[in-house]
Order: C-alpha cells, then sequence, then structure tokens
C-alpha cells in the first residue's frame, strides 16, 4: 500500500450530491476527501435533461392526491433551483416553457396549477406563468402541429450538468478536499466495535491506498447500495434505477427558444423538447433496469422518442440524431413493491447504519445542495459535535458579490474579445467561453499562445488552450472526459466530436498519460 491519510470526512462518489457534499464540508472547516471510481460526474450526473425545476407533475399529483410532502417537495426544488440561477448564471438560465392545450378547459385547468407553481417559488420566483394563444404558440414553435388551442407558458432552469458537477469538484479542491479519480473503493474498514473506521482504494494503475476518516458518507447515486453493502453485506437495496433517455436532434424546433413540455403520454409520462446549442434534445424515459444497462439507450426507447416527435411535429417524419445519451435514476422504493418507477417521487433520504456509513439517496439535480446540507446533519451526529458555520467559498468562475457577477461578466467580454481570433463565430466562441467558465475565462486565454484560441470545430468553439486546461487543471484522463464532460460536443455531435479524437491524444501523449478510454458513449 502506497499511501495512508487521515480525514475527517471520506465522500464516496463525485456526482452532483457527492461533489456539493464535499464543497458544503470543505466551507465548514472539514479535512475532506473526494473518491470517485470513474470521471467526476460520468454516471448519472452529466445525462440529466439539464432542467433546474421545481417539477410541475408533482404538483399536479399533489393537488389530485391531496399530498403536502409532494408539495413540499416542489417547494425546495424551487427554492434551490433559484439558488444555482443566483451562483452560477454563466452555467443556469431562465427557460420558458410551452405547456400546449387542445381546449379552453385545458388552458385554465393548467394555467391555475401554474399560478400555483408561479406562488410556491416566492422571492425565488424567476417570471410568471402567462397563456399563449394559439398565433403564439405557432410562433415560438413553428412547426408544431396546427390543431392546438394555444397553451401555457411557464419558467423553470436550464443549465450545463456536467459543468457544474465538475467546478463543485473543483472548488471544493481549492478549499481543501483530497480528489482522486479512477479511484474505486475496494473494502471498508472496521473497529472492533463495528464501527467503520475508513477505506481502502486502488486507482486504474493499481495503486491502493488507505482513508482513515471519522466518518464515511456513500453518495454514488445508483452504485448506494453496493457501498451499503461493502459496510453491511446483510442490509435490504434500497435503490430502484430508472433509465432515462435523450436524443438531439440537428433540427432546430425550438428556434425561439421556448421549450415544450408533453405532460399526459399514452403511457403517463412527461417528455421535454428542448433547445440545445442551436439544435433540440428530447427525452425522457422513465424505463426500470439494471445498473448495467443503466447508461445504455435502447432502440425501442430511441423509437418512442422519435414517434413523439413525429406526432407533434408532423413536417419532421425523418429527424436526424446527431447525439444520444442514457442515465439511471436513483429512486427511493417505495414500501408498495409492484409501483412502477413514474409513479415514485423523486425524494432523497439521507441513512445512517448502525456502523455509522451515511449514505445520501435518491433526489434530483436540482436539490444537492438541500441533500448535502441534510447529509451534514447526519455527520454531525456521526462526530458527534456542531459543524462550525460555513465561510464564503464561491464556486469558481463566480463572485463573492453576487450582484455584481453580472456587471463583471460584462467587463470581462469586453477584454475577451481582445484576445479572441477574428473569425465569423468569435461572438459564438465568447458566449462559449464565459457560459463554461464564468470569471474564470480570460486568464484561461489570456495565458495560452495565440494560435491555441482558434476554434477547433463550428458546433461548439472550443480550443486548443481549453483542452489544455482540462487536462493540467480539471482532471480529464481521456477524450471522453474533453468532449463529454469538460465541453458537451459529444453530446450535441458525436461524429464531430469523434474528429477531434487524435488532437486529444496527441496533447495526452505529450503529457505522458495513457488513456483509460477513447469511446465517446455518452
Amino acid at each position: 500500500m502506497n499511501n495512508s491519510n487521515e480525514v475527517d470526512l471520506l465522500v464516496i462518489g463525485a456526482g452532483a450530491s457527492g461533489t456539493c457534499i464535499a464543497y458544503e464540508a470543505s466551507k465548514r472547516g472539514l479535512k475532506v476527501a473526494l473518491l470517485e471510481a470513474g470521471d467526476i460526474g460520468s454516471g448519472t450526473s452529466s445525462r440529466s435533461t439539464k432542467l433546474l425545476h421545481g417539477g410541475v407533475r408533482y404538483l399536479e399529483l399533489a393537488f389530485k392526491t391531496f399530498d403536502l410532502s409532494q408539495l413540499r417537495l416542489v417547494r425546495e426544488a424551487l427554492l434551490e433551483r433559484g439558488h444555482w440561477l443566483e451562483q452560477v448564471p454563466f452555467l443556469a438560465h431562465r427557460l420558458e416553457l410551452a405547456l400546449p392545450t387542445e381546449n379552453c378547459f385545458g388552458k385554465w385547468y393548467y394555467r391555475t396549477g401554474l399560478g400555483a407553481y408561479d406562488a410556491l417559488s416566492g422571492r425565488k420566483s424567476i417570471g410568471s406563468s402567462r397563456l399563449l394563444s394559439k398565433y403564439q404558440l405557432r410562433q415560438a414553435l413553428p412547426c408544431l402541429r396546427d390543431d392546438l388551442n394555444g397553451g401555457v407558458a411557464y419558467s423553470d432552469g436550464q443549465f450545463n450538468d456536467s459543468r457544474l458537477n465538475l467546478l463543485l469538484a473543483l472548488t471544493a479542491e481549492k478549499a481543501g478536499t483530497l480528489l482522486r479519480t479512477r479511484c474505486k473503493v475496494l473494502r471498508l474498514e472496521h473497529r472492533k466495535d463495528g464501527k467503520l473506521s475508513g477505506a481502502i482504494s486502488q486507482d486504474f494503475l493499481g495503486r491502493q491506498e488507505r482513508w482513515g476518516a471519522k466518518a464515511i458518507v456513500n453518495a454514488t447515486g445508483i452504485n448506494v447500495d453496493n457501498i451499503r453493502q461493502l459496510a453491511d453485506p446483510n442490509v435490504n437495496t434500497r435503490i430502484l434505477i430508472s433509465r432515462g433517455v435523450h436524443l438531439v436532434l440537428k433540427e432546430n424546433l425550438c428556434p425561439d427558444g421556448m421549450g415544450l413540455i408533453l405532460p399526459s403520454t399514452d403511457d403517463g409520462r412527461v417528455l421535454f423538447i428542448l433547445p440545445f446549442y442551436g439544435r433540440t434534445q428530447v427525452g425522457t424515459t422513465d424505463t426500470p433496469c439494471t445498473i448495467q444497462a443503466a447508461n445504455s439507450p435502447s432502440l425501442g426507447e430511441k423509437d418512442y422518442l422519435i414517434s413523439y416527435v413525429k406526432r407533434w411535429f408532423p413536417a419532421i417524419q425523418a429527424p436526424s440524431i446527431s447525439s444520444e445519451w442514457a442515465g439511471g435514476r436513483p429512486l427511493l422504493k417505495s414500501s408498495e413493491e409492484e409501483i412502477s418507477s413514474s409513479r415514485v417521487v423523486r425524494e432523497h433520504e439521507v441513512e445512517t447504519l448502525p456502523c455509522g456509513l451515511i449514505s445520501a439517496m435518491g433526489g434530483k439535480w436540482t436539490t444537492c445542495r438541500q441533500i448535502a446540507l441534510d447529509t451534514l446533519k447526519a455527520v454531525e451526529l456521526v462526530l458527534e459535535k456542531p459543524l462550525p458555520a460555513p465561510r464564503q467559498f464561491p464556486i469558481i468562475g463566480s463572485s463573492r458579490d453576487l450582484m455584481q457577477l453580472p456587471t463583471l461578466l460584462i467587463k470581462q467580454q469586453q477584454e475577451l474579445k481582445e484576445h479572441l481570433p477574428q473569425s465569423q463565430i468569435q461572438t459564438k466562441q465568447l458566449n462559449h467561453l464565459q457560459s463554461n467558465y464564468g470569471l474564470e475565462a480570460l486568464p484561461i486565454i489570456a495565458n495560452s499562445l495565440p494560435e491555441e484560441r482558434i476554434p477547433l470545430s463550428q458546433e461548439i468553439p472550443l480550443c486548443l488552450a481549453e483542452i489544455k486546461h482540462a487536462i493540467k487543471n480539471e482532471h480529464a484522463l481521456t477524450a471522453t472526459d474533453v468532449l463529454a464532460r469538460r465541453h458537451r460536443l459529444a453530446m450535441v455531435d458525436l461524429v464531430e466530436a469523434k474528429r477531434l479524437i487524435p488532437i486529444i491524444e496527441n496533447l495526452f501523449n505529450a503529457k505522458g498519460i495513457v488513456a483509460t478510454e477513447l469511446n465517446l458513449e455518452c
């Protein structure tokens, strides 16, 4: 064994929940280690619908079933939606969604419900819902079928999931967290009294490390039961996995920037049709699956999504798929074993086993901070002492003064423009840099050579300076890390992403890094 480390808190899993837990714990002065078996956010956290939302479907279910717990879930998520839009406005933005209706009753039914959705967000409101005439709906979505009676528009947030995941991890590291990727936990160690004392990990080169820890958090998403059973082989499984599949179409079905939600498909699922880098993102499905099948879209699911595109956009009968991805949602099992995954509430739970293992289970991207705060309450109980108040430590790319952040970003735009090459896509490149790095965009570009700033792709204009930055400063070890998670090119246009693989291979070779994967299966 090469090394032995002693920490206050060991967090297993660097998805949305794990990185947010490490970030919040580091802000409170704990010595933290964060271990991830793959790349940062390489599981479900980079494969989401990319929405920050309260959950319109849960609101409808709350009123239909008089279930106050559903209402609390929506309220919590709406407040957290507002938090992320304030904290990282360069990664997240308001998105208006149209909910189409076929008659006046449907229009007023949804308008009433969405009025409650607006009210629940309180001071974190990002815009009121509004009625759409048939003309307004057609203007926003010109290829939409023409037999509709208008609809209702409401606001939620759209964000770059993998980038926020990465910046949470990097900010935690900057605050003192020890971060290891491609580092799998082999076993958990116990004291004589049965309580956990640490873990043994092994990286992709076969090197092992021991981690002594006063508290251990299991934040491994769909793999949470595997770690729970490492701690105690007799525990019952708690997670139901539901696969969500998304397609990216070359056709831009949302040219005005307004998305579409289909709340009532034939089988009760909710589908989103969203603007995505000048193309269209379609999803999601809700299919129970195994861990092994979580990241693999099935042909049936793809056909299902395409059939709805054709039904609602009849002029598009042969849509072109430029990318696709799937991810497994970790849903908490209900006491009713036969309940379908589409009816399971995506609430989270923090469990502490008798041995001391703390598991953050369930939840969704929007509420990962609340999951982290609830997890730290459990950490306090294991440590048997209260944690200090958090220090101010803004996410990388953001600012301590959030009121000044928009002004600072505008100022940086002018300075960035002076460093970027003249081209037809200079504005697109400038927007790309700021939307990826926030206030860190300028130093990345200013400290590079002029030839390293030339865009490598028309689709997403990343440049050589960014790829070098990802390898040197962002723990990127493979082409997939760079092209699917540090940047979204593989998730927008897979063919175009594959074209850049030789460039990335050469950079890895120059650094003496042997990439562990070179496929672009998102």
